[in-house]
């Protein structure tokens, strides 16, 4: 058996392509860039290493052979797929395409992550992005994992945070959402005795939404609420909160994205006279890990906003 595998090389099978579809050597020869005579040559020792003529040469010009249909037709399916790979190479490389995965608290995702990624598919049509929301201990022990190539997080107490590379990020300004009909709603300035007695949506304890509602309760003396529904889904919270008089304390950027100022949404934004501030999150990779140039541009574009947010 003919092992062509490795004699005919990618000029041989694109001169076979123009050949095929010019029907003359000479604009063949043309479409490749080289002479009449060089061309005949590469055409002749492709068909003494396959042993059969690929093209009948004949006064109006050269039409193929059986054996030299075979070779045109996989000539075109090899070399689409050879510019396809050329493609997507170069746009890896440059960070037009590849995958890339982030998680995210919610303020985090709602107000930089989700426009940066608008951002990047302005140019990276093709890229295949996951965003995941979750809790800080959570995104942190999937950062350890390598299920992330960053994340927006906090640093969790007890954990050593000599194996991240940080970038500080933003601090979190909690408002209070209520449905519009809420019987707090056009009462201002709200302290935080006006919200007692109310059933809560919120994170589960020990989250820092949560801790640090409670302490802003606890250093002023009021009583926390006796009635919760714990959620980390946003769903769930705008679900409940429809339907009820419950209060849940939320990010700036969550309340921005649920609860405009024009009266439109279903949701109001409540403030506290005296806004209740939660410790900061960072941008974090791990240190010395390696990224994908995609994921690179993502980790920058996200940075980009954090550092000059609108």
């Amino acid at each position: 058996m003919i092992n062509l595998a490795n004699r005919l090389q990618l000029k041989d099978f694109r001169l076979i392509q123009a050949i095929a579809e010019t029907g003359q050597l000479a604009l063949a020869a043309e479409r490749m860039s080289m002479t009449q005579p060089a061309a005949s040559r590469i055409l002749s020792n492709v068909e003494r290493e396959i042993g059969v003529p690929l093209f009948a040469r004949h006064p109006k010009g050269m039409t193929p052979t059986p054996i030299g249909e075979t070779l045109a037709r996989n000539a075109n399916s090899l070399l689409r797929c050879l510019e396809q790979t050329v493609q997507e190479t170069e746009s890896a490389i440059s960070g037009r395409a590849g995958s890339v995965r982030v998680g995210s608290v919610t303020g985090g995702a709602v107000g930089f992550v989700v426009p940066a990624v608008r951002k990047l598919k302005e140019t990276a049509v093709g890229a295949d992005i996951h965003v995941d929301v979750a809790p800080s201990d959570v995104l942190i022990a999937g950062l350890l994992r390598g299920d992330y190539d960053f994340v927006l997080s906090r640093i969790p107490p007890g954990m050593d945070a000599r194996q991240f590379a940080v970038r500080r990020g933003r601090v979190e300004v909690v408002r209070f959402l209520v449905r519009r009909e809420h019987p707090l709603v056009g009462r201002t300035p709200l302290e935080p005795e006006d919200l007692v007695g109310f059933e809560w949506v919120i994170q589960a304890p020990h989250t820092p939404m949560r801790q640090a509602v409670e302490e802003a309760f606890l250093s002023q003396g009021i009583q926390l609420p006796s009635e919760t529904v714990n959620t980390t889904s946003l769903l769930v919270m705008i679900a409940y909160l429809a339907s009820t008089d419950a209060i849940a304390p939320a990010s700036r950027e969550v309340a921005g994205l649920v609860a405009s100022e024009d009266g439109r949404d279903r949701l109001v934004a409540l403030e506290l006279d005296e806004p209740i501030i939660i410790n900061p999150y960072h941008l974090i990779t791990l240190r010395n890990q390696v990224m994908s140039p995609l994921a690179i541009r993502l980790r920058d574009l996200v940075y980009e906003g954090l550092s000059n947010p609108k």
